[in-house]
């Protein structure tokens, strides 16, 4: 069948099959789709996440996502003092070539952790995740070849489908494992490993036979104050999916403004770098409970004619709501 898309599709398919799952360069603001077993892995009894980010702007919005999630711990008054039980909720949306291709899935996770000490500074947790994905292809903006004058795209397609040609549905699990450890009540540090579409669901349009590669990631990262008002943030990934891998590590300095440990007002500037791909600079503000975070990602690879340089924009939030005398147990900010 003859197919035949308009430059900026072209390069927007092309780019999915490098790296199919969406991606997100603040991934540390983004717990539920880092890793199933960061659900409830924070210092609260609530925490709502939301992330937007729009890459390759110079090519027409190509890829542009949102997620959104809640987490939260459950029987506390029940499982030992220092384990955690979290359960959340997660919906994302990934839009590609201007609304060409669209992906939606909504899905729930839930993680253990448990404490390995008296005081549960060194935890260990497990989590899992259900995912119900849809994947949309929306004829109305494809141009074929058939359909090629003169005067452009102006003729009519022979193409014809009918909505479960362009409609895929399917059921999606995942897994993660995570390690955290603290010395004192101010530092953290951890270590997770998570593998998503362990199932490996098909996905594929007009009765393909194509399924989602399993993607595999691992994380590391931590804490720590370097003096009175400024504490180190570092974190990093590795993750591969089918013959794309990606590595991006770095870090920020975020300073007091307050020296309230309860209910801090900090600023954050920092650089994480996407190995052969993007440098990322970062901006972010915290205060009543609440995280804003900003990057811009500086194209340095191959693509940085093309693109102008121009990698992405993407913006997080993060809100935890603090119980009134709560554990005060260091858990991983990024």
């Amino acid at each position: 069948m003859r197919k035949f898309f308009v430059v900026i599709n072209v390069i927007c398919l092309s780019l999915g099959v490098k790296a199919q799952d969406p991606h997100f360069s603040q991934f540390f603001a983004s717990p539920l789709t880092l890793n199933p077993a960061l659900t409830g892995k924070f210092d609260g009894t609530f925490r709502a996440a939301g992330n937007y980010r729009n890459q390759w702007p110079a090519f027409n919005n190509v890829y542009t996502t949102s997620t959104l999630s809640v987490d939260f711990s459950i029987l506390n008054r029940i499982i030992p003092e220092n384990d955690t039980w979290g359960v959340g909720v997660i919906a994302l949306t990934d839009k590609a070539g201007g609304g060409v291709l669209t992906n939606n899935y909504i899905g729930i996770s839930t993680a253990y952790h448990k404490a390995l000490n008296e005081d549960g500074f060194s935890q260990i947790g497990i989590g899992f995740q259900a995912m119900y994905g849809q994947k949309r292809l929306d004829n109305s903006k494809l141009y074929y070849e058939d359909m090629l004058t003169p005067f452009g795209f102006t003729g009519v397609t022979q193409e014809v489908y009918n909505s479960g040609d362009l409609n895929v549905n399917y059921f999606d699990v995942n897994a993660g494992l995570i390690y955290t450890v603290s010395t004192t009540d101010k530092n953290n540090f951890y270590f997770g490993a998570s593998m998503y579409h362990i199932n490996r669901p098909k996905e594929s349009f007009k009765g393909g036979n194509w399924n989602i590669a399993a993607r595999t990631t691992i994380s590391a990262g931590g804490y720590f104050p370097v003096s009175d008002i400024l504490t180190l943030h570092t974190s990093g990934i590795y993750q591969t999916q089918g013959k794309a891998t990606e590595a991006t590590f770095g870090g920020a300095i975020s300073s007091s403004l307050n020296n309230d440990e309860n209910n801090p007002t900090n600023v954050y500037g920092g650089l994480w770098m996407r190995v052969n791909d993007a440098i990322i600079p970062y901006l972010g503000l915290e205060f009543a409970g609440m995280r804003i975070g900003a990057t811009y990602d500086i194209n340095i690879s191959g693509l940085k004619a093309g693109s102008q340089s121009r990698g992405g924009m993407e913006i997080s939030l993060i809100y935890i709501k603090k119980p009134v005398d709560g554990k005060n147990v260091p858990c991983p900010k990024f």
